[in-house]
């Protein structure tokens, strides 16, 4: 079965949660159109008293369906938009990925991922417990980060709920993922 897209969202408020939508318009370089996390530069709020003004290297956030049925089975009701992510896959292991794939979404839009959703509190405030439900240790010491992937925007289109989404390319060493 052909990789899909589940849920589509976007807020032009900084809030945890976004508001679903049957389509998008994805801009080169920049993200989702009318999302508050849209720009050159980076816009999530938490980093900017770290980080100060860097690129912006989450423009777009991924979460694969799966993640839902997999925390509805430790007792959270989640669901797609609730945790910001702007994509819903199904069929499509996106943390597999490595960094500097490109996605195909719909007809012409592509991302490249840039790197791992690290979660933080404010999924507490959506379900106590949630941050830590998508925190999971692995092998060793390490610590496997369940919350999606980031992106930015490389070929500009329109997306929609239920259109296909594919690996488009991938580079030619692969990268593992790290928090971005």
């Amino acid at each position: 079965m052909a990789a899909t897209i589940v849920g589509l969202a976007r807020d032009e408020l900084h809030r945890m949660s976004k508001q679903p939508v049957e389509a998008l318009r994805l801009i080169a370089g920049l993200g989702v159109e009318g999302d508050a996390h849209a720009g050159l530069t980076m816009q999530h709020r938490s980093r900017w008293v770290k980080q100060g003004i860097v690129p912006n290297l989450r423009q777009v956030h991924l979460i694969q369906d799966e993640l839902f049925a997999e925390l509805a089975a430790k007792g959270f009701a989640i669901g797609a938009a609730q945790m910001g992510e702007n994509v819903t896959t199904r069929g499509i292991d996106l943390l597999a990925l490595g960094a500097g794939t490109r996605l195909r979404m719909g007809e012409t839009a592509v991302v490249e991922i840039t790197g791992l959703r690290n979660p933080c509190v404010q999924l507490d405030r959506l379900a106590p417990g949630l941050m830590r439900a998508v925190l999971e240790k692995g092998s060793g010491k390490t610590i496997v980060r369940k919350a999606g992937v980031m992106a930015v925007v490389a070929v500009s289109g329109d997306v929609r709920v239920g259109d296909p989404i594919a690996i488009a390319e991938e580079p030619s060493a692969y990268v593992p993922l790290a928090p971005v």
